[in-house]
């Protein structure tokens, strides 16, 4: 599947900042994963500070998948809120599920502390009201996230109005928040497992996956076998292949990059925002002080008519930065549009897939696909060193039979 096109800002940027070799030999590793993207990447990262031997392999070159794509929004809220997550879900595996995607941001930025990723940076969010009648899903996520100690503030349509500059009905205003890039982030944690013993192959594709009654074995494009243990599967929204039931819908998304500014304060604190509507709209500010903007989502059919939508998708974008903010200077310099999947309750699929013995799935569908990655990360390896998790029913396939 072609995941994106256009030109995505962080591999214009960065480019190709390291060479991974193909797999030209057969192998044995305990833990395999299928994925060197976000999700591969983090997944790799704590199988290996676990003492795991691990082996990572992609059918492209490292990042050019969804990562190299991604508008790298760190949050905790979910696609689906809250208040309505608890009717789907039930309250516990709800709270839980927005309290670890709190949590992965605060591992998040621990790991790119350690691993010396510079493009990262904690923010606040702002979740604003598109209409008035979405003033009571404002209030009814403010009174939950509040009850489950979360640090929220309510806006008022003065306050909005005040702090913002533009006009709103009301909005929640959240404390923990970030952003990154999730490119040179996928690269930083590949790097550091490669210097600690683990292997990384792309340009290496599966073809073949066999589950043996105590291994699995897996055959690339060239004849190479790898012999594991315990097989990973961290493909994005190209892992349906692997599973029969129907678990996700595929949109495509769009997105814009302004031109450097010279002033470096945008609006309130720089927050990130986005909105009730939808499909929302989202934007932030960036570390070299750009303006990014995205959304305009539809349904994905196929990648060229994602892509022919790309021009008419960017003007919209722009005159919808513009409503919100007329009088700031939005000039684009670059656009792309990536698909992405939802789930019915919004939440990812994590852990075993029960036709598929010896294999765990880390797949971070939605809008939070890099914090759910790195809820995923700790599933995986809690499973793999035999450690029961909490968070491990919240994800698990086994709701689609619920």
């Amino acid at each position: 599947m072609i995941l994106h096109s256009g030109l995505p800002y962080s591999l214009v940027r960065y480019g190709l900042p390291f060479n991974y070799p193909k797999l030209e030999q057969h192998i044995r590793t305990d833990v395999v994963i299928i994925g060197a993207g976000i999700s591969g990447a983090l997944t790799a990262y704590a199988l290996t500070n676990a003492g795991i031997a691990c082996t990572v392999v992609d059918a492209r070159t490292v990042g050019l998948g969804s990562t190299c794509a991604s508008t790298s929004l760190l949050q905790y809220e979910i696609d689906v809120p809250l208040h309505q997550l608890m009717d789907k879900v039930g309250v516990d595996h709800a709270v839980k599920a927005y309290h670890a995607c709190r949590e992965s941001i605060d591992e998040i930025e621990v790991i790119a502390k350690k691993l010396k990723v510079k493009e990262f940076e904690r923010k606040q969010s702002l979740y604003f009201a598109s209409a008035t009648k979405d003033l009571s899903l404002i209030e009814k996520e403010f009174a939950a996230r509040e009850k489950y100690g979360f640090d929220v503030e309510y806006w008022n349509a003065a306050a909005v109005k005040r702090n913002m500059g533009f006009e709103a009905p009301a909005a929640i205003y959240s404390h923990s928040a970030a952003y990154t890039d999730a490119y040179t982030l996928t690269h930083a944690l590949l790097q550091y497992i490669i210097k600690q013993g683990a292997a990384v192959y792309d340009r290496t594709n599966v073809v073949e996956v066999q589950m043996n009654p105590r291994s699995v074995t897996l055959t690339t494009h060239n004849g190479k076998r790898i012999q594991a243990k315990k097989l990973v599967i961290a493909t994005g929204y190209e892992s349906v292949q692997y599973i029969k039931e129907k678990i996700v819908d595929l949109h495509a998304t769009y997105a814009v990059l302004s031109e450097t500014h010279t002033q470096t304060e945008f609006w309130h604190r720089n927050c990130l925002i986005w909105e009730t509507k939808q499909p929302y709209r989202y934007m932030r500010s960036t570390y070299d002080n750009r303006l990014l903007i995205g959304g305009r989502d539809v349904d994905f059919y196929h990648p060229r008519k994602r892509d022919k939508l790309l021009p008419r998708k960017s003007r919209e974008l722009v005159n919808d930065f513009h409503e919100l903010f007329p009088k700031m200077e939005f000039l684009p310099e670059f656009e792309w549009t990536g698909t992405f999947g939802t789930t019915k309750d919004g939440l990812p699929y994590i852990g075993v897939y029960p036709p598929m013995k010896h294999a765990l799935f880390a797949l971070g569908f939605g809008g939070n696909g890099i914090t759910f990655s790195q809820v995923a990360a700790k599933i995986v390896t809690d499973h793999i060193l035999g450690k029961k998790n909490e968070l491990a029913d919240v994800f698990s396939f086994d709701r689609l039979q619920r």
